[in-house]
């Protein structure tokens, strides 16, 4: 790569700079070309047709922004550890919110030299760069319905999804409080 491939080269800024609530929100995709793909493509897990006596909820304590790709990995890991523990027929995963919200960015180049370059216009419109939604505090983000045999599983399975969440989270149980006292 020579100096200037590497002086126009632009970065992906973090996720931090997308968590808080800033401005309206944009969702009118129809003006915008090309917003990326959503990255989460399941909402709706495990056995849906199932009669779970217990719901346990993951709630969001603080309101702010969560990228669709944040979705995805928290997804993926309440979902990765209740079909190692309960097997993919003993629950049922919903997740609560979408992202429709179009994140956009302003793109400065970056790298050696860069500075005569990204002196560009401020406060411009940007291009998309993801999508996110909005949430408020103690809004529900992920569900499980379960037995009271895996409950345990279930409350760690969204333990981990919380982790890969920008608030702090917790876990409230929504139905079925008397069986698992």
């Amino acid at each position: 790569m020579d100096k200037l491939e590497a002086m126009i080269y632009m970065s992906r800024k973090p996720a931090r700079m997308y968590r808080e609530i800033r401005g309206q929100a944009y969702t009118r995709r129809e003006y915008m070309g090309g917003v990326p793909a959503n990255r989460i493509t399941q909402f709706d897990l495990g056995n849906p047709k199932g009669d779970f006596p217990i719901i346990i909820t993951l709630k969001g304590q603080e309101a702010c922004q969560i990228r669709h790709n944040a979705l995805e990995a928290a997804r993926i890991a309440a979902v990765r550890h209740l079909n190692k523990k309960a097997g993919a027929v003993n629950y049922h995963l919903k997740i609560r919110v979408y992202p429709y919200v179009v994140l956009r960015e302003n793109k400065q180049a970056t790298g050696a030299g860069a500075d005569r370059v990204s002196d560009g216009m401020r406060k411009a419109f940007g291009k998309a760069v993801g999508t996110a939604a909005r949430v408020d505090s103690g809004q529900s983000l992920i569900s499980v319905a379960t037995t009271k045999a895996y409950f345990t599983v279930a409350k760690e399975a969204l333990k981990r999804a919380g982790m890969k969440l920008p608030t702090p989270c917790k876990i409230v149980v929504e139905r079925g409080e008397q069986l698992v006292s």
